[in-house]
């Protein structure tokens, strides 16, 4: 059984969850919000956020 590719989105931005685009957002802040909330919840997974317009990735860092 082949799983679904998700396709990255042309605009706005998304996390992406261990190398698979999960959730897409309008705004760079709502998706860091959301993925430090994912971060502080499940610190072992690598979380980033995607970039649309520039296809660059950001990863997601907590300290504390």
């Amino acid at each position: 059984m082949a799983a679904a590719t998700r396709e990255s989105p042309i605009s706005g931005y998304a996390l992406e969850v261990d190398g698979r685009l999960k959730a897409e957002f309008a705004t760079r802040d709502g998706a860091r919000a959301g993925g430090v909330e994912l971060k502080r919840r499940f610190p072992m997974l690598q979380i980033r956020i995607y970039d649309a317009q520039t296809n660059a990735r950001e990863d997601i860092q907590i300290s504390g």
